[in-house]
């Protein structure tokens, strides 16, 4: 089974312009998230694609491999299909380049379930952790996601779900934590797909997929990553780095 790492790298970003190209400590935050994905050797390979020249040539003038997007692309598993259409792999794992404190964990978790799904029921997997804040749970920035008995997604949502009509029934709350690991070809038929009208109503690109029966193995973790989304989370990436020696 060949295991790639793809981490999409869009150069445009709204509240900390060109984000992934900020310095942290020496190098871009693109480049510690590569050098991370690399250093994890969880990976056969190690692909950034990009639709930045500025990006695509920062990686590889460090000798790391980047692949520019030819189109453009409403959806993360758009870019990566049509970056991995040419490249031999079994199973793509996608890497957020705004992530550059890598947690093994669960990526060795996503990926085990893949090795261990003998009969290939498994298109995606994917991570959910448990939330009790209300305000969490109510907060539409906030994905949601039910599963059934064996942990396979029936939904995911913006909203509340399940509606807590009748309380103390020991319902729990999920959110979707953005990382995925892909059968490549769940991802080629992605992107030959329709958008329909669940996707195109929450804003989400996984309802795509259950809408045409891809199956989504969900996996409980208590993972949350270190994103790097504003000038303040830049700042405590930088204080992170000075405190932990083996970054």
């Amino acid at each position: 089974m060949k295991i790639i790492a793809v981490i999409p790298a869009r150069y445009a970003s709204t509240r900390l312009p060109a984000k992934l190209m900020q310095d942290l400590h020496g190098k871009p935050v693109i480049t510690r998230t590569y050098d991370a994905a690399v250093a994890s050797n969880l990976f056969d390979d190690v692909f950034v694609v990009t639709d930045s020249e500025i990006i695509l040539n920062e990686i590889l003038s460090r000798k790391g491999k980047a692949i520019m997007s030819q189109k453009q692309h409403e959806s993360g598993s758009d870019r990566i299909a049509e970056a991995i259409e040419n490249i031999d792999a079994d199973i793509v794992v996608n890497i957020q380049g705004d992530e550059p404190f890598i947690n093994k964990a669960p990526l060795v978790e996503l990926i085990n379930a893949f090795k261990n799904d003998v009969t290939n029921q498994i298109d995606l997997a994917s991570l959910m952790r448990e939330i009790t804040n209300q305000n969490d749970i109510e907060n539409p920035n906030h994905v949601k996601v039910v599963v059934d008995q064996n942990n396979f997604a029936l939904y995911f949502s913006r909203s509340v779900i399940p509606y807590p009509r009748e309380t103390n029934v020991g319902v729990r709350y999920f959110q979707h934590i953005g990382i995925y690991a892909f059968r490549k070809q769940a991802l080629l038929d992605f992107s030959r797909l329709p958008m329909k009208s669940l996707e195109a109503s929450e804003k989400l690109e996984q309802l795509r997929y259950l809408e045409f029966g891809k199956r989504i193995k969900m996996i409980e973790t208590q993972h949350v990553g270190i994103g790097i989304d504003t000038l303040e989370d830049l700042e405590k990436a930088r204080k992170f780095i000075q405190t932990n020696a083996t970054f």
